[in-house]
């Protein structure tokens, strides 16, 4: 199966895009599956909508129902289902559980509406983002001492976490652990929505940037709304001008294709128009993170990170336990450092052509001596 996520700059035409490609290959007789809160429906193609609504009210029931000992000790009175309206946030979440339970499915392609491409960089962070900050709050090792829990607590003198608290932690884990997959799938590419103008370049550079950041790969550029190149009108020449201009432009800026598609001069009516706005997105492979063994020549380990796009003066990255806290432009991730470098010292790094570089010194109090000989592992 292959997923095709879409996103873009705001107003260029995402959905449009998107639906068009799912036609396309539906068309092809390819079993495809769209993931959209906007498309319409009887064009030919299945369509999956996102539910936040349902979701939210779904999800916060189910939480009531486990939390009902302890709401009743402080004396809460329960929320019924009708009364439940959704709260802000709720649409990204209904969006990854529409792409976990799409990627569930036995399809060929699987394509995915994403929003505007801010908001989209954030979506396709927030699994591994949520399941640090669980880890962090309620560390999986604290369930092996649940027998141990009224023992504790007598000593302590507060009460110890609920097991439903663990059990619905764990419930979170596992969800999101199946988006986080779907996500990072070698089968899985993004496409991106611009419009040929002056934002397109930056456009471009924020996407390439953002994705890698987090190990994923930007295979497509739709440069959408091209106008004719054949107008005699001046105004519109000179427009069509600074189009191809920028059309050059995002051609330079990016390794993989770029599909310039044409202004219909309308908004797309029908599967006849969406015809002549389909777009075949085809796998690419992500950089890989790797670590290179140069203890033989200088005495290091160096982590090659891909960082297109990046500049010296937008970059920070500190060493925090066993994560690499890495921040670029507007984007920051904590990393887990490789199990060979958790046992170094952070010597350094140098951007060479968008490749960070970070330096590790093995750590002689940890690093065993008959280790030397041994490479280290690829990071995935």
């Amino acid at each position: 199966m292959g997923i095709m996520l879409v996103t873009g700059a705001g107003g260029a035409g995402r959905t449009t895009v998107a639906t068009a490609a799912a036609l396309a290959q539906a068309r092809a007789g390819r079993n495809v599956l769209l993931v959209s809160g906007e498309a319409d429906e009887g064009l030919g193609v299945d369509v999956l909508r996102p539910t936040p609504a349902a979701d939210f009210r779904r999800e916060f029931l189910a939480l009531q129902e486990r939390s009902a000992t302890a709401l009743d000790l402080l004396g809460a009175t329960p929320f019924e289902e009708a009364e439940l309206t959704e709260l802000p946030g709720s649409a990204p979440f209904a969006l990854l559980r529409a792409l976990r339970d799409a990627a569930a499915q036995d399809r060929d392609l699987v394509v995915v509406d994403l929003p505007p491409l801010a908001d989209a960089l954030a979506l396709l962070a927030l699994p591994e983002q949520l399941r640090r900050y669980l880890r962090r709050v309620l560390p999986p090792e604290r369930q092996a001492a649940r027998a141990l829990r009224p023992m504790l607590a007598q000593l302590a003198g507060v009460p110890m976490p609920a097991q439903w608290l663990y059990e619905t932690t764990a419930r979170w884990e596992a969800e999101l652990a199946a988006v986080q997959a779907v996500v990072d799938a070698p089968t899985t590419g993004v496409a991106l929505v611009v419009e040929p103008g002056p934002a397109a370049a930056e456009t471009l550079r924020t996407a390439r940037l953002g994705l890698a950041l987090h190990g994923l790969v930007l295979e497509s550029v739709v440069a959408n709304k091209l106008l004719p190149a054949e107008s005699r009108d001046p105004w519109f020449a000179a427009l069509t001008a600074q189009q191809h201009e920028h059309l050059t432009l995002l051609r330079t800026g990016h390794d993989g294709a770029v599909h310039a598609l044409p202004h219909l001069g309308r908004d797309p009516r029908g599967p006849e128009d969406l015809a002549l706005l389909a777009v075949d997105a085809k796998p690419a492979a992500a950089p890989e993170w790797t670590v290179e063994d140069r203890r033989a020549e200088d005495g290091i380990l160096v982590w090659h990170i891909p960082l297109p796009g990046a500049v010296k003066n937008e970059l920070s990255l500190v060493r925090r336990g066993d994560e690499l806290l890495l921040a670029v432009g507007p984007f920051r991730r904590n990393v887990p450092l490789p199990p060979a470098l958790r046992r170094c010292t952070v010597a350094g790094a140098a951007l060479v052509d968008g490749d960070l570089r970070v330096r590790f010194a093995p750590d002689s109090g940890l690093w065993p001596k008959a280790s030397k000989t041994a490479k280290p592992p690829k990071t995935p």
